[in-house]
């Protein structure tokens, strides 16, 4: 026995020392460069691409397709659904492959929820999970908000309820009728109606994707034949990207609420052309820091032709109106469109 541990202790004392591993810090490849390096004109892109801003916010680029490669600059076809599935480039998560978006769930407040799920996040509203968004619809429907020649409206809170209750602390007599400018419905009916033995859910339409340029505005709905929530898609412009819009306010002005372009002008997406040309109206800028929102708009179909003599239509938004308030929406606030603004509704279909 005395042997056999001498033996080993020997064997260990001889054994060669282990071999270090050695790595690399690893660098993460930079794929924006500021400043932006954008050519003289933007490429021309084949039929069915789109023609978008790079995910730098520099250059015009044509959209990578389903199955082609994306990273942080080249970014997928938005217009088309594409996103970009960075899984399979573990542990880096730099390039991706463009993919359809099918059946995701949605993520509000840090929970998880399933396709097609229902849920209350909180007693004011009940919500759906659908493909990826989360439409809402507002519980505290009882109380409407003072009308817009109420000088100091008030919410107050009722003990033992959820909804808070709108008061009107002006001593001057209540008129009985509503401003000509904002629609008697956004007083009575809200967003639920009846219709076939069906009650129609529809939320309010989620904020522009982009701040400029093309981008999409999505919401969802029942108001079909088979009374299913389904994912609503639009097309929205809030304001041209290659236009300096502060040019256009008038002197002594910090505002200017809508801007318009003086041609007629066609839209363009994939390649294909508005059959009709359109004049349409933005939203405007401040120098100083309010924020510009469309307050009034409408959905309205356009048809698009294509060079191989296809064409199809697509939902865009017309702005009619626009208002710029100090209280600017958080992109990320899914409940801003929900909330009842005593100055101001938006007023949209």
């Amino acid at each position: 026995a005395r042997w056999a541990i001498e033996a080993m202790s020997q064997d260990f004392t001889t054994m060669p020392p282990a071999a270090t591993v050695v790595t690399e810090p690893y660098t993460r490849t930079e794929y924006c460069k500021w400043p932006c390096e954008c050519p003289k004109s933007p490429p021309r892109c084949p039929t069915g691409v789109s023609l978008i801003t790079d995910g730098c916010e520099c250059c015009k680029t044509c959209a990578k397709q389903i199955g082609e490669n994306c990273t942080e600059a080249d970014i997928c076809d938005f217009h088309k659904g594409l996103y970009c599935d960075y899984s399979g480039d573990r542990p880096r998560y730099e390039i991706g492959v463009c993919a359809q978006i099918v059946g995701v769930g949605c993520v509000l407040n840090g929970i998880r929820y399933r396709n097609g799920e229902t849920f209350q996040p909180n007693c004011k509203y009940n919500c759906t999970c659908v493909n990826g968004a989360v439409g809402c619809v507002p519980l505290c429907t009882n109380s409407r908000p003072p009308l817009i020649w109420c000088l100091h409206p008030k919410q107050i809170k009722i003990v033992g309820k959820c909804c808070e209750q709108w008061i009107c602390e002006d001593s001057k007599k209540i008129r009985k009728t509503s401003p000509r400018h904002i629609s008697s419905a956004a007083y009575e009916g809200g967003n639920e109606s009846w219709h076939q033995n069906c009650i129609i859910h529809t939320s309010a339409w989620s904020l522009c994707s982009k701040t400029c340029g093309l981008g999409i505005s999505t919401r969802i709905s029942n108001d079909n034949d088979q009374c299913q929530l389904v994912k609503e898609s639009r097309l929205c412009n809030m304001r041209p990207c290659e236009v300096d819009i502060t040019k256009h306010i008038k002197p002594g002005k910090k505002c200017l609420a809508v801007y318009r372009a003086d041609e007629p002008m066609n839209y363009t997406i994939s390649g294909c052309v508005s059959k009709n040309t359109y004049r349409p109206k933005y939203c405007g800028i401040c120098t100083d820091d309010r924020c510009c929102s469309p307050y009034k708009s409408k959905t309205i179909d356009v048809r698009f032709e294509c060079p191989d003599g296809t064409g199809f239509s697509r939902k865009i938004m017309w702005i009619n109106a626009c208002f710029c308030n100090l209280s600017c929406k958080n992109a990320n606030d899914i409940f801003a469109d929900l909330a009842h603004y005593h100055d101001y509704s938006e007023i949209a279909n």
